[in-house]
């Protein structure tokens, strides 16, 4: 490819990216929003969360499922919930959680 053609690629995926992600800003006044579809959409930050999340938990390297005492990963995650359903502090618990992966990783190493 010259060098031309790859700046008109960065141009164009520059422009579809920044028409994508502004088209709410542009025109989110002009559309209505069914309550149904509204009040789904608040369930999308938390599920993006887990789908992230939870492979990591749950999955050994060579991606089999990983249930046992021996995944610190799960053992962390499980005892940050526990810590989150008490005190209600997202960031206590990434810390929380964050401590006691170390901990057990430095004790069980």
């Amino acid at each position: 490819m010259a060098d031309w053609e790859i700046w008109l690629v960065i141009a164009a995926l520059a422009l579809a990216t920044a028409a994508t992600r502004s088209s709410f800003w542009l025109v989110g006044h002009h559309i209505t929003i069914p309550r149904r579809v509204h009040e789904m959409l608040r369930y999308a930050p938390a599920c993006a969360l887990a789908a992230i999340i939870a492979p990591d938990l749950l999955l050994s390297e060579g991606q089999q499922l990983h249930l046992s005492l021996s995944n610190l990963k799960l053992l962390a995650g499980l005892a940050a919930i526990a810590f989150y359903l008490l005190r209600r502090n997202m960031l206590q618990t990434i810390v929380f959680g964050m401590l006691v992966f170390t901990a057990l990783r430095l004790a069980l190493a």
